[in-house]
């Protein structure tokens, strides 16, 4: 490594460095807040630290792409205001020469944030989902919000707008334990406790509608004990995508062709099946197949962030003229708007898998890809 791209790797580094940490604690401040919420209520230690092993790391697809734009921003704006930059190309140094290293460096990162995306951030909402489903109901209403629908529990649903201590208010509770009817039961508050693997709610001002398969009508009851029946022995959920492992939704596309291939031949040997009934049914299994192809590109298009911040962060801090910390966070901020803004539009294409959003996800690559190729030929 030469002397000068020594130099500029070292502040490179140095900023990535002081950015990622700054980044990284603002990040994790909501983390931190609900942990040390979670210790005052009294949940365990053990429940805590898996909590925070799963959440910490998950910052992380988020604080390395930003941290490397910002540097490389902020780096080369000073470079060049210092007239650093033009010194360089004085000395025969090409621009591509100084970039170099930061590149690479940023390359690595897109390798780890990749392994992140996969492995790490899957393997988090793994662990929260089964916390949900196994911990006790003490600590399990500290996980789950208030104002959010409880779907871990077998044949009940439950909603709670607000909570103190072991006192739920607002409380709906879908009850679809009989099978020849759903029942919806509403009360002003409940006193929630554990007995064994059963969750009690002791309810208050309770309405109920329908009362029961013979009884349809609705019934207002002052005061009722409802049980929720082995809410909290252990089980296994179905894997959402995002909580798929690489090698994990990869086998799983796989298997989404070769149940296209298996219905396609089904229905020609089975004359009884009408084209509608296998033309739903390709539909269906596309449309999920296409749904795991969003995910595992929006993962990688995720860590290519790395690489594309710093393509293009380099060259729009050289062009930079204004003062470098003002200019440089300005320019990070729109740039990774920008970015994650595509990405998120391009999610929203999901349902409409003929426009392949598979594809389509990786527009923000091209488009930082298109852009750094023009700025970095001007600045050459």
């Amino acid at each position: 490594m030469k002397t000068i791209e020594k130099y500029v790797f070292r502040s490179f580094l140095s900023s990535f460095l002081l950015a990622f940490l700054v980044l990284s604690f603002v990040l994790t401040i909501g983390l931190m807040v609900q942990i040390v919420g979670f210790i005052l209520d009294g949940v365990s230690i053990s429940l805590v630290g898996e909590f925070a092993a799963v959440g910490f790391p998950e910052t992380m697809q988020w604080t390395i792409p930003l941290a490397l734009l910002v540097s490389s921003v902020l780096v080369f704006s000073r470079l060049s205001a210092d007239s650093e930059i033009a010194a360089m190309r004085s000395c025969g140094v090409n621009l591509l020469t100084v970039m170099k290293w930061p590149l690479l460096f940023a390359f690595g990162c897109t390798l780890v944030g990749a392994w992140i995306n996969n492995e790490i951030v899957p393997r988090g909402h793994e662990v929260r989902r089964s916390l949900k489903s196994r911990v006790s109901v003490d600590t399990g209403l500290e996980i789950l919000e208030p104002g959010l629908w409880i779907e871990d529990f077998p044949k009940v649903k439950i909603y709670f707008g607000a909570k103190e201590g072991n006192w739920l208010y607002d409380l709906i509770v879908m009850d679809y334990s009989d099978s020849r009817v759903d029942r919806m039961i509403r009360a002003s508050k409940a006193r929630v406790e554990s007995v064994g693997r059963d969750i009690n709610l002791d309810l208050y001002s309770m309405t109920v509608n329908p009362l029961d398969a013979d009884h349809p009508g609705m019934a207002r009851i002052a005061r009722y004990q409802y049980t929720v029946k082995d809410a909290l022995a252990d089980s296994r959920y179905a894997k959402k995508q995002k909580d798929m492992r690489f090698w994990e939704l990869v086998s799983k596309i796989a298997g989404m062709t070769h149940l296209n291939r298996m219905a396609e031949e089904e229905a020609e040997k089975d004359g009884e099946t009408s084209p509608e009934e296998v033309k739903r049914l390709k539909k269906s299994l596309r449309q999920a197949k296409s749904k795991m192809k969003t995910e595992l590109s929006k993962r990688f298009v995720f860590a290519a962030a790395a690489i594309c911040f710093v393509l293009i962060g380099i060259p729009l801090g050289i062009q930079s003229h204004r003062k470098e910390s003002t200019a440089g966070m300005a320019i990070s901020l729109c740039v990774a708007i920008g970015y994650y803004l595509l990405v998120m539009l391009m999610l929203n294409l999901q349902k409409k898998y003929t426009l392949h959003p598979e594809f389509l996800m990786w527009l923000p690559v091209a488009i930082s890809l298109c852009l750094a190729a023009k700025f970095i030929s001007k600045n050459r």
